[in-house]
């Protein structure tokens, strides 16, 4: 028995934050998630003065990646066990790194400096916009899935 505790009581589950496999799982996705991301912008430059497509198109498939599967583990069973890894590991670990909003900041506050408005207005508008409608049918996809599971 542990301090402070009555007998037949049980200690407190360590926060999640502190648990080593969620660590784990935040670490392994996040490694995945910022070499995809660095291998695409290299595959994919774009030129000073360009529209940023490739960081347009991570940011984009990012969110409609994230509103799949965060609808689809909450449809399939609660937060916990297996879905609670792969939420950690995939959504913020790999999803989280993926997707790089700093970037958005960063190529938006350059496309101005460099006199770009119209570049900068459409890109920084148009990826919170389509990333928003990449959201919704992702989400609209993990409810799918889920009806076919459970219509199973």
């Amino acid at each position: 028995m542990g301090p402070g505790l009555s007998e037949g009581e049980r200690p407190l589950p360590r926060a999640l934050h502190l648990r080593p496999s969620a660590l784990a799982a935040v670490a392994v996705g996040g490694l995945l998630g910022t070499s995809a991301r660095y291998d695409l912008g290299r595959w994919f430059p774009v030129e000073s003065g360009g529209w940023p497509v490739t960081t347009f198109a991570i940011n984009v498939l990012g969110a409609l990646l994230l509103g799949f599967l965060l609808e689809a583990l909450i449809r399939i069973g609660p937060d916990t066990s297996w879905r609670q890894v792969v939420r950690l590991g995939v959504g913020t670990g790999a999803l989280g790194s993926f997707t790089t909003y700093s970037a958005l900041a960063v190529d938006t506050d350059l496309l101005l400096r460099d006199g770009h408005l119209l570049a900068a207005m459409t890109y920084a508008l148009g990826t919170v916009l389509a990333g928003s409608v990449a959201t919704g049918v992702g989400i609209a996809l993990g409810a799918c899935l889920g009806e076919r599971r459970s219509a199973s």
